[in-house]
This record gives structure tokens, sequence and C-alpha cells, in this order.
């Protein structure tokens, strides 16, 4: 399913009517049935007392079709309007005068004060601000989104919660936190991305009776839905499912380089080569004892020594992918090491952690590389990359993952609780695998072994990292499923990889149709 911006909706809405002959009046009636249906499936109708917050623009005209289709079936609802009667227009202002007609208690908002929560209703409809917010909520709007807030009431947002960018999921001041949200035509960026997705709660897609060849125009964005896993052949050998380098590990960081070459074998991968240096290679071969350990020569420090480079340069050569970078340090000649491995490779390589920072400015290092090259940085690893602050990530995840991906000619998996993998070319997958437990240390860590599991299957490095980053999720969902979101580690993580990858191959159909559960489409 592909995700869009809020201008390339807006450019469906305009062709939906001029190409196709479908009046305002019509999306607007569909899209307000929509969000009845959802209200109807949740929660109930008989009985339930229902409030509609409705603002002036379209959004506003969609809650005045619901609070017209609740009453029909003879629900209690009560109308607040936000905006004056005659800011609204077109087939807003039609549904207004229908609603006044038909006598819905409706009553313009003036004062916070005058609305009525709490005990007088079950279910408040958010259908406020909607898509279109360019800036912080501010007077009437805030105050009423603070009161929602406030309430215990369930809460149903009309295409977006109040106060949350379309574009971004970014919000830039109060924001209504809904237990569902119905969008149209296709989930916009804001649905997908946080913390927009959190305040979105479970998200339904309505496509209103759009023509599908208007989503032929929508940008290179995805829901990531990636390619099944190739079948293990009955008459192979370790050497069929890929053999990775791992050039990972100091004397201080133990537990990353076992992550990394644990999991590549635990997601399906065939022949891991752990490169550590020398001082910890005994107590890499204790608790990774089916990698095969390379002893590096090392600082004084215990930190991986540029002496190595020749040597791990020629075995990287023989090598279907080179993992570079986990718990690495940042010992400057460590990180000299990883600039000359990544250009003089000529392999497929990942980088990751404290490699990342070893490439942060270089871009030459990976634009002139003629093998692919995959970059999984955190939040504060991308702003090292790009040259930003975590602040301007975090702002414009998307964007920010797309420049990435431009400057170093890079596959980019920008990690988060919405993963964003970027091409080189600038298409854009959205993960919705994973959850909130995963943010433990070291989780990366199994990520970095799982990606070059997946290529060692046999898809190409986007496909693997997009694979990878899914069924790294859902390895998170299945220790979360076993074991409860509060302290799970990496550890259990990575032991589940097995059954992700498993549930992945045996319900890919499933998975594919129902987005992995994270996304309705009615």
């Amino acid at each position: 399913m592909r995700v869009c911006t809020i201008d390339e909706m807006r450019d469906c809405d305009r062709r939906a009517s001029t190409e196709y002959g479908l009046p305002q009046e019509i999306l607007m009636e569909n899209a307000g049935t929509a969000v009845y249906d959802v209200l109807m499936r949740r929660y109930g109708i008989d009985g339930r007392r229902f409030v509609v917050l409705c603002g002036g623009g379209n959004n506003g005209g969609d809650g005045l079709v619901v609070a017209r289709k609740l009453n029909s079936v003879g629900a209690e609802v009560r109308v607040f309007l936000l905006a004056a009667e005659d800011a609204l227009s077109g087939a807003s202002a039609k549904n207004l005068a229908t609603v006044v007609r038909a006598g819905i208690p409706l009553q313009r908002l003036t004062d916070v004060e005058e609305l009525y929560l709490g005990r007088s209703c079950d279910v408040v409809v958010d259908a406020m601000l909607g898509t279109g917010l360019s800036r912080e909520p501010v007077g009437l709007y805030a105050e009423a989104i603070s009161m929602v807030n406030a309430t215990d009431q369930s809460v149903l947002s009309v295409d977006i919660p109040s106060g949350v960018n379309g574009n971004t999921g970014i919000c830039p001041g109060v924001a209504v936190r809904a237990e569902s949200t119905v969008t149209f035509g296709l989930p916009k960026l804001g649905n997908l991305l946080p913390p927009g997705r959190e305040l979105c709660g479970e998200l339904y897609v309505s496509h209103i009776s759009f023509p599908p060849p208007l989503y032929a125009n929508v940008g290179d964005q995805e829901v990531n839905q990636p390619p099944p896993l190739p079948s293990r052949r009955l008459e192979s050998h370790k050497g069929d499912y890929g053999n990775v380098l791992f050039v990972a590990g100091a004397r201080t960081y133990v537990g990353a380089p076992v992550f990394a070459a644990m999991s590549f074998l635990k997601a399906g991968g065939g022949y891991a080569r752990l490169a550590v240096p020398t001082s910890i290679a005994s107590l890499m071969s204790l608790r990774a004892p089916e990698a095969v350990i390379v002893p590096l020569e090392e600082t004084q420090d215990g930190c991986a020594s540029l002496a190595s480079l020749e040597a791990l340069a020629a075995l990287a050569e023989t090598m279907d992918m080179l993992v570079v970078g986990p718990g690495l340090s940042l010992n400057p000649e460590s990180q000299e090491l990883v600039r000359k491995l990544v250009e003089q490779v000529n392999k497929p390589v990942l980088v990751d952690g404290d490699g990342l920072s070893a490439i942060a400015g270089h871009h030459d290092v990976v634009g002139g590389r003629t093998a692919a090259t995959v970059l999984t940085p955190h939040p504060g690893e991308m702003a090292r990359l790009v040259g930003v602050d975590s602040h301007a990530v975090i702002e414009d995840r998307l964007g920010v993952a797309r420049r990435a991906a431009r400057m170093y000619g890079a596959t980019v998996v920008l990690k988060g609780s919405t993963t964003i993998i970027v091409s080189p070319d600038g298409r854009a997958w959205l993960n919705l695998s994973g959850n909130p437990g995963m943010a433990t240390a070291g989780c990366g860590d199994v990520l970095s072994g799982t990606i070059p599991a997946i290529f060692g299957l046999g898809l190409d490095p986007c496909d693997a990292a997009r694979c990878g980053a899914f069924i790294h999720g859902m390895a998170g969902d299945l220790a979360v499923e076993a074991g409860g979101m509060d302290g799970i580690v990496a550890s259990d993580v990575m032991e589940n990889l097995p059954q992700a990858c498993s549930a992945y191959r045996n319900g890919f159909d499933d998975i594919r149709r129902n987005f992995y559960g994270r996304i309705c489409v009615i």
C-alpha cells in the first residue's frame, strides 16, 4: 500500500472530481460513512452518546456527515462547531445545513467550558483540524484538544488526530490522543510516522471510492511489505546461505559482536566469521561458538588496530558481505580502519554502530563504491551522517533518510518505532513490525546480523534490508508476546529470530494481505 503526502492526497481529490466526475459531496459522504461504520463496529451505537467536534474545513464536513448518520439510527449525538458557520463552504456548508434542518443538537463553541464531555458522552469524534495542519493549534482548538485528552471517553479521529502534522507525524503543540483513526484514500505519512502513528491508535483506511488509477502518481513511499524468503534447498550447505565477515567489538564492547554474528546465524545465515581484537577472541569463542573467530591486532586499549587492514581486506574479498562497526569503539585507529575497509572492499557492506561515526562526513568513502552499501543508523547516528542535529532528524525522518541515501549512494535503514528503509534512488518503505520493548541496548546489533542473513538467503541488499527490518520487528513482537514488553533484552529478540522467519514464511500471504495487522482496510 502506498503512503501519501498531503499535497498528493489533495491532488487525488482534485483529479477524482475533474477526471472521474466524483464531486466533493460524494467523497465527503463516503468518508463520513466509513467513520460511522467503524464507530458501529468498534463501539456500537445502541445506548451510546456521541459528541462530534467539527472544525471549519473538509474535516469538519466529514464530522457533520458522521453526526447525521448517527442521528439517522437513533443515536444520541451532539455537535460542537469550533469555527463560525460562514467559515464552512462547499460540501461542508451543505452538510451543516442538513444537520441544522434535521434538528441535530449543534452548538457554536466559543468557550471551551461549554464543551460537554465527561459523563455526558461515551465516544468523542475528533473532526477539528484534519491533515491540513501547518502550525501549532492555538486558542479554542488547543483548549478543546487538551479537554479531549483529559477525558476517559473513547476518541475516534477523522483522517488524523487533530494537532498532528500529516506529512511528518510531528506535533508542533498539543494533539489528540485517539483510540482509533479512520483515514481516507491512502494512509498519510503522519498516520505512520512517530509520534503521529501512536496518537492514531488503531488505524483504518477507507478508499472512499477513489478509482485505483488515481494512486499511480503518488510518491515513492509505501508500507513495507517485503518479498518472500527464498526456499532452502534440500541439497545445500552453509556456503549457500551467505559467508559474512563481521568486524566488530572492542575490549569494552563484548556484547555487540556476539549479537551481530549470532543473529546472522539465528536468522538463517550460513557461515559467520567474527573478527575481533585479540584480547577478546577467547571470550568470543565461548559466547559465539558457532562463529569462526578471527583475532585482530589491537591498540593498547584493546580496539581493532589499523595494522589489521591488509589481512581483513583480503579476507573480506572472499566473503559475500562485510559487516563493520558493531561495538568497534571510537578509537581513531579503529575509525580509520572502517573508512579504509569500506572504501577498498569490493563486496556489499553493511555499516552499523561505531562504523557510522567513522564514515560520517566522508561521503567519498562510500559514494565511490561500486558494490552495494547498507547503512543502519538510529536518529543520533543519522544526524551525524547528514550533518544536522537530532531534532532535525526527528522532525523530518523520511526527508533526512532520503537525503542520506543520496549523499552516500546507499540503502539507508533509519531505525525507530517506524523504521524507514530508503533505496539509493529514493524509494522508501515504512516498516510497521516491532514494538517499544525493543528500545533496549543491543537490538540494533541484532538487526545488523539479520539483514546479511536475509541477503545470504538470496535477496538483493535493498530487499534484504526491507525483509530484515520486518523480521527483526517480528522477532521483537514474539518476544513481547512471550514475556511482556517490560524487560525484554536483545538476546530475547535474537532467540526469537528462527520463529519469526518461520512465521514469515508460513504466514506470508496473510501478512501481506492485512499489513501485519497494523492497518485495517475497510
